[in-house]
């Protein structure tokens, strides 16, 4: 049987390339298929702003006319110019458990990297930092939460077997919303609040481009010096917007100001892919009423918050931790009193030990851990 690599050129080929991974997770009750309609907008040159600043080719494995794996290379200016490090990631990583299929398609997206300049890879980054990061090394029993990865258990093995070793680990903690705070962070929530310099709010969907500049603000900030940051960009800002839009309400997100200077902020999204389960990645003809109704409902049984920041000059000693309390508490608590029973904290640099100690002292538990990985090229 003839394996052969080829680049992603069509829709027909987009398509063929997102049903890479059904066949694979056939038997995973924990996976959730992504829909379509919103993975070709995100592989579109023309939609996805990341197009901008960024170039990228997909690479499908076919095995006598038969899909069995994929991959993407990918280069970032954005990166290279805040690192210049030439190195470019690899995504969307999907194959058969098989060396000669991880092989080949570590082969294809290397050699496009090189000769682009490349003298180092990173990933799996599907495309970028800001988007799905890591590969899944541990908690394989629970389903992902929304804009986070799933993988297979060989995948790990497979991808070192190509030379790759570990870069950074993030971490995903599950967090129960319907408990009480502990004695000592219940105090510290309830002085905070009622400090005078200390004032919070929800997101004013009247004024979301503003909000939305703060909130940029506050994270551009706060994770400037974090391993491997890369800016949102004014249009990938925009576009967050509009997909907020669609699927929060004020009370999801929580902008904290420490004496009238914008600080702190927690964003909060609902898991959609509690909605979206069970529908094969596609919503015609009638999950997209499912999936319209659950949205206008927008009470999920769980959430994600993907963004949680306190500015650089407030994050040491206890306004820091008192500020980040503040905004976290407060999103729980919207979230809590619409009957959530918890939902993920993620991602987590595993080295940053100062919001991984107020994470589990608040009762965060550690429990899927998503490796990126590295290789001189």
């Amino acid at each position: 049987m003839t394996l052969t690599i080829r680049p992603v050129v069509s829709k027909a080929d987009k398509l063929a390339f997102l049903k890479v991974p059904f066949p694979l997770y056939h038997d995973d009750p924990h996976w959730v298929p992504q829909l379509f309609i919103e993975r070709l907008e995100h592989l579109s040159a023309r939609k996805n702003p990341y197009f901008e600043h960024a170039e990228a080719q997909l690479f499908l494995a076919e095995r006598d006319g038969r899909a069995v794996g994929r991959i993407s290379a990918q280069i970032d200016r954005l990166h290279l110019e805040r690192y210049t490090d030439a190195t470019g990631q690899f995504g969307f990583l999907e194959a058969e458990d098989d060396a000669e299929i991880f092989a080949a398609l570590f082969a294809a997206a290397e050699d496009w990297l090189k000769e682009r300049g490349m003298k180092r890879v990173q990933g799996p980054f599907s495309f970028s930092i800001n988007d799905e990061t890591g590969l899944l090394i541990a908690g394989f029993d629970a389903p992902p939460s929304v804009m986070m990865g799933h993988a297979r258990p060989y995948y790990q093995r497979r991808v070192e077997e190509q030379g790759y070793t570990k870069a950074k680990d993030v971490i995903a903690y599950s967090y129960d919303a319907r408990g009480p705070l502990p004695p000592l962070l219940d105090k510290v929530y309830r002085r905070a609040m009622a400090s005078p310099d200390i004032t919070v709010r929800p997101i004013d969907m009247k004024h979301l481009k503003r909000d939305l500049a703060i909130i940029m603000d506050i994270f551009n900030d706060a994770w400037s010096q974090n391993w491997n940051f890369v800016p949102f960009t004014p249009r990938e800002i925009e576009v967050l917007g509009n997909n907020i839009k669609l699927l929060v309400k004020p009370g999801y997100v929580a902008i904290a100001d420490y004496k009238g200077e914008p600080a702190a902020m927690a964003v909060t999204l609902p898991n959609l892919n509690e909605w979206i389960a069970g529908m094969n990645g596609r919503l015609l003809p009638f999950n997209w009423l499912k999936l319209a109704r659950a949205v206008i409902r927008k009470r999920p049984r769980t959430g994600r918050m993907p963004l949680m920041g306190v500015k650089k000059k407030f994050q040491d000693g206890l306004i820091g931790s008192s500020l980040a309390l503040a905004v976290i508490e407060t999103t729980r608590q919207h979230h809590k009193g619409r009957g959530a029973e918890g939902g993920e904290l993620s991602w987590i640099l595993e080295d940053n030990t100062r919001i991984r100690n107020i994470i589990e002292t608040l009762g965060g538990v550690p429990y899927k851990t998503y490796r990126v990985f590295e290789k001189a090229l």
